[in-house]
């Protein structure tokens, strides 16, 4: 089985390790030609996930020519790069082949998942599935137990991709519920980005853990309104990533929040790295998409005042905690159930 993996970022440079274990070869599309050449001369990718030694059969590639031999494909770019990235794919794949979205987040402007955004690049014949969890590239490229959870509408599509990736220390799980395990590994980051805050403001673990629980009733809210399971949330792609993402210095949306609560602007965050912190855009997509269906998420709101209207991190989290009280136990009830 050959596989081809589209980014040489971190999470794709992960998962180019990770599936080299049971493909021939792994061609792996990169952008930039310093990556390229690094990882033919060296086996490693210094920029994006230093301390890792790649397998002998991933081969960095600087188009799509060869990737109609490949029987699966993931996408691992960023959210905004992924249509424009699919177009150029789009004439290279054999009819059928199954397309993985690893990305986590929405697209900007459409507001759309980028499930949604892959099909219309790519067009109908390719069945789509989307991988999600608690995954932090840094580790899963250093061989460290973790587990995933893949989802397509088409469950021998999941069970071929869990079939794909699933080693000894990387355990996938399968979902049929994909617009829930979509939308827990992007709206998370959303939540991650205000811990973050909350964090550079010198808040402490009562804090971070109110706005976890709370963060997790927004996520509910909204991914219900978008036709998500209630359940799915409780699982990996939702509760899982939502820890980890929080809680880890790993996390760039966390890191980039923390700054922003110690006094450096979005702008300052955003030239002092070239990894894109995703839950800037999705904090945008989930505003305007809580406008629409109308969908109580007040803490998204906060954070898009903090990072978009200028308004002072610790009032707005004052305001948060300053609103009318409210019950909890009908909130929550609904997540745990199937």
């Amino acid at each position: 089985m050959q596989i081809g993996i589209v980014g040489g970022g971190g999470w794709g440079t992960a998962l180019a390790a990770v599936v080299a274990h049971k493909a021939s070869d792994v061609l792996m599309w990169i952008r930039e030609d310093s990556v390229r050449e690094e990882i033919r001369l060296s086996r490693t990718n210094a920029s994006f996930l230093p301390s890792v030694t790649l397998p002998p059969n991933i081969v960095p590639v600087a188009d799509f020519s060869r990737f109609a031999e490949c029987s699966l494909v993931i996408m691992a770019v960023p959210s905004a790069f992924v249509r424009t990235t699919a177009e150029q794919l789009r004439g290279h794949l054999r009819p059928f082949t199954p397309i993985v979205n690893a990305a986590k987040g929405l697209e900007l402007g459409t507001n759309k998942r980028l499930s949604v955004v892959l099909g219309e690049a790519l067009g109908a014949t390719h069945p789509i599935a989307v991988l999600s969890g608690p995954n932090h590239a840094e580790e899963i490229g250093r061989g460290l137990p973790s587990a995933t959870v893949v989802a397509s509408t088409e469950h021998a599509v999941a069970v071929a991709v869990q079939g794909a990736l699933m080693t000894n220390l990387f355990r996938v799980y399968t979902n049929h519920d994909l617009v829930g395990v979509e939308l827990g590994g992007a709206l998370k980051n959303v939540i991650a980005l205000a811990a973050g805050v909350t964090d550079g403001l010198g808040y402490g673990d009562n804090t971070k853990a109110a706005l976890m629980t709370r963060g997790m009733t927004e996520i509910v809210r909204l991914g219900t309104a978008l036709g998500a399971e209630p359940a799915t949330f409780a699982g990996l792609s939702g509760m899982g990533d939502l820890i980890v993402t929080c809680t880890s210095m790993h996390s760039r949306n966390r890191r980039a929040g923390l700054a922003i609560g110690q006094g450096l602007s979005l702008a300052e965050v955003q030239a002092s790295t070239k990894m894109v912190i995703e839950g800037v855009n999705t904090t945008q997509a989930a505003y305007q998409l809580a406008q629409t269906k109308q969908v109580e998420m007040p803490i998204t709101e906060a954070l898009y005042e903090v990072l978009f209207k200028a308004r002072e991190p610790r009032e707005a989290v004052m305001g948060l905690m300053s609103r009318d009280r409210k019950t909890e136990t009908e909130e929550h009830l609904p997540m745990f159930t199937h």
